[in-house]
């Protein structure tokens, strides 16, 4: 069992950033980001896989967020730059420990999830 404790969530103006921090009892093989905005499906932000350090984005994210962290420490960071009002919602901490032939941007390729941290981005 890996418990998974969020921080970095807050207000921020747009274009201001925010850094989501997410630390995990043990040791993983991929951790990842997903958001769930009201009304709306949880949705995949990024994701690292420690081997090869690979990372993954969805499109609306690239170039504004980046996602990275320390296998050694259990720790994934989001550093989330350019901040719109759309990406305004709960965002959660992922984690597997086991490889996904699939890839990492779906919530089945996780095992454990965080409690969730609330970014807010006002306009």
């Amino acid at each position: 069992q890996v418990q998974l404790v969020e921080s970095g969530g807050g207000l921020v103006q747009a274009g201001g950033s925010l850094r989501l921090s997410c630390a995990a009892s043990g040791r993983t093989y991929a951790m990842g980001w997903f958001r769930q905005a009201p009304g709306k499906e949880r949705e995949f932000v990024a994701a690292i896989r420690w081997s090869g350090s690979t990372t993954y984005y969805t499109a609306s994210v690239k170039g504004r967020f980046t996602i990275s962290g320390d296998n050694a420490e259990n720790t994934v960071y989001l550093q989330m730059n350019s901040l719109k009002p759309e990406d305004t919602a709960v965002y959660y901490c992922a984690a597997t420990l086991r490889l996904s032939r699939f890839g990492y941007e779906y919530r089945g390729a996780y095992d454990y999830w965080g409690q969730g941290t609330q970014v807010t981005v006002s306009s």
